[in-house]
């Protein structure tokens, strides 16, 4: 069961090293117009592989390398091809505009042709397992937040309210939620914190941060609702542009991130920690072809 990366080297092997495997050999590069070259330097004939490949940095090249990948895989032949995505490329498009791609689904639909059999669920007909980072989000809560019973779980948007809720009921703590009022004529945004946190420990739980201006506008709205410390734990850390200062100004206890992207950044603040989830995607891949929801309860961290 050869594991084949290249974006993502450092989550790779210790994903393989977890299975006690070897990662697979592979070379990628670029001819001088630019166009991505993939070479698998083994075998994979009949073999059941997994490719992990993360949707950062470059994307679009990180993109092209795994649909290459793909089909540099199914025509070899292998037996199987599973993409192992950490951190699914272009999740953020905005509906609500006239003539707006759903780019989403337009990568879901090439990865399945390139070969692949998985896919964001509900866009698709082909098997697909969405994995999430609770099992290592727990366990980072529970070691690392003495006063974790006392808290509450806030999603720092309305659109996140499942997201909290799954997590406060495994801590079997109250949840809370803020949304924008929408603007007025000579208004600006006005957060609304709905939920008690008071006296209490905050902990804000989201997907994606990017420039980090909504988790830390959240944190102030929490600590002036009289929140005792508030944490911010977020799968995929994006931090561009000013997000490192917006975090470094803000009054976080600390903000916790997965390793779904590389972590280039994360030196520049004190405050920020790092989740391993290796582990999470080490079991999806033993489960592979088998119902997975049993690791996110039993997940051996």
């Amino acid at each position: 069961m050869p594991n084949i990366s290249s974006s993502r080297q450092d989550l790779s092997q210790k994903t393989a090293d977890r299975l006690g495997q070897e990662l697979g050999k592979v070379v990628t590069k670029k001819f001088s117009n630019q166009e991505t070259c993939v070479e698998i330097g083994e075998s994979v004939r009949g073999g059941d592989v997994h490719i992990v490949q993360s949707g950062c940095g470059e994307i679009n090249d990180s993109l092209m390398e795994l649909l290459i990948m793909i089909n540099a895989c199914k025509i070899a032949p292998a037996s199987r091809v599973t993409a192992v995505i950490p951190c699914f490329p272009y999740v953020q498009d905005k509906e609500d505009k006239s003539r707006a791609a759903v780019s989403a689904k337009l990568v879901v639909n090439t990865l399945s042709i390139a070969g692949h059999a998985s896919q964001i669920q509900g866009f698709f007909d082909i098997p697909v397992d969405n994995l999430y980072a609770d099992p290592a989000v727990l366990k980072w809560i529970n070691e690392n937040i003495s006063e974790w019973r006392n808290c509450t779980i806030v999603s720092p948007d309305a659109g996140g309210a499942k997201r909290v809720t799954s997590v406060a009921e495994r801590l079997n703590v109250d949840f809370a939620l803020i949304y924008k009022e929408p603007k007025k004529a000579n208004e600006v945004d006005r957060m609304v914190l709905v939920g008690y946190v008071k006296d209490r420990v905050a902990i804000l739980v989201d997907d994606m941060a990017d420039t980090c201006g909504t988790i830390c506008h959240a944190a102030d709205k929490l600590f002036s609702a009289g929140a005792t410390r508030v944490y911010a734990i977020l799968t995929h850390r994006i931090f561009s542009g000013p997000a490192i200062t917006h975090i470094n100004s803000a009054g976080f206890e600390a903000v916790v991130v997965t390793n779904t992207i590389p972590e280039d950044k994360v030196k520049h603040c004190s405050k920020i920690q790092v989740i391993d989830i290796s582990m999470i995607l080490a079991e999806a891949i033993i489960h592979n072809g088998e119902s997975v929801s049993y690791l996110f309860s039993h997940v051996p961290l």
